[in-house]
């Protein structure tokens, strides 16, 4: 259900989530490279993941960045929160998203909230279930997200006016 997103002429904002050294071993020793997790979004309801790995920290930001504005995802929202809840999955990583009352904030760990503040949602609650490695929550996140449907969406979907959903 989730709908791609054209980053080009918005105003984006970009954040590290995680930077991560990996060396190998080879003949002549040890090289050491980087991968950093980078989320990017406009606060209104626009946002992406990307990993970029490189020898140097600079280059792997600006690469990750590369990477998130062209996964970039529209999310479903209701006012300032999420129209329901949501389990997200990606690997072990699993991230449950549940909608909050105005005023109840950003209750989720670091990694998710990150996006969550970049996706413009600014009251919600979310858990990590199962693994903590970043690249998983990160992932399972944006997957939760993309889950994510509107009166409208599903009433498109089940060929019925929006009344007839509400019920």
């Amino acid at each position: 259900m989730s709908k791609k997103f054209d980053s080009t002429g918005v105003e984006l904002e970009e954040q590290l989530v995680a930077l991560n050294r990996v060396s190998k071993t080879v003949k002549g020793g040890r090289v050491a490279r980087f991968a950093a997790i980078m989320v990017v979004g406009d606060k209104n309801g626009h946002v992406g993941v990307g990993l970029g790995k490189a020898a140097e920290v600079p280059e792997a930001i600006r690469k990750g960045i590369e990477d998130a504005k062209k996964n970039m995802i529209t999310v479903s929202l209701k006012g300032t929160t999420i129209p329901h809840e949501v389990i997200g999955e990606y690997g072990a990583g699993r991230v449950m998203l549940k909608p909050a009352a105005e005023g109840t904030g950003v209750i989720a760990g670091n990694k998710v909230r990150m996006i969550l503040d970049l996706a413009g949602i600014s009251n919600i609650r979310a858990k990590c279930l199962r693994s903590t490695n970043p690249t998983n929550v990160v992932k399972a996140t944006i997957e939760g997200l993309k889950e994510l449907r509107n009166v409208e969406e599903v009433a498109a979907i089940r060929g019925i006016s929006v009344e007839q959903v509400k019920g």
